[in-house]
């Protein structure tokens, strides 16, 4: 997978407003992992992309009435099929980890890269899914060297007490695995 100007080559471009520029001179050097569906727990479809662009129909589930006011982002979706949705460039600040520490640093969101993945904390991600965050993580650690194997963590790890993705189902290890050796 090749990067050109904070864009996945592979992946579908779809722009959010959801996002703002990073401080100057900052570039990506943490991964989180986050995961979402919508309605909570339903696969498939557009809500994610138009939640993420501000173009949910708050009308077509009752769910959607509870986040009708959000305005969030991630870099990339990544679906159940393995499909790439792109958001934000990776070179500007999305709107994904809110409230968040890492390493003592507070609003993680504008030093990271979101990564959403079509999910539930405790059904099992598909193995697509693991293949293609692999190979986006390869690359994101290829064209931003500061993202390294010990700065890749879950939203939960982030955001403790508040967040619980990208949950147990979540197989680290396995992930982990598919990874270049440090």
């Amino acid at each position: 997978m090749k990067i050109r100007d904070g864009w996945l080559l592979e992946a579908e471009h779809l722009v959010s407003p959801n996002s703002d520029h990073r401080p100057p001179d900052e570039l990506p050097s943490l991964l989180v992992v986050h995961n979402i569906s919508l309605p909570p727990g339903q696969f498939g479809g557009d809500q994610v992309r138009d939640f993420f662009t501000n173009n949910l129909d708050v009308q077509a589930h009752p769910y959607f009435q509870e986040i009708a006011d959000m305005q969030v982002s991630a870099h990339l979706l990544i679906d159940r099929l393995g499909h790439i949705t792109q958001f934000v460039s990776f070179l500007e600040r999305a709107w994904h980890a809110g409230a968040s520490c890492f390493a003592g640093r507070e609003r993680c969101n504008d030093f990271s890269i979101g990564i959403e993945l079509e999910g539930t904390d405790t059904l099992p991600y598909t193995d697509r899914q693991y293949q293609v965050l692999a190979q986006v993580t390869i690359a994101l650690m290829r064209e931003y060297p500061d993202i390294s194997v010990d700065r890749i963590v879950g939203h939960c790890d982030i955001a403790p007490g508040r967040k619980t993705d990208p949950g147990s189902a979540f197989d680290w290890h396995g992930f982990r695995r598919l990874l270049p050796e440090p």
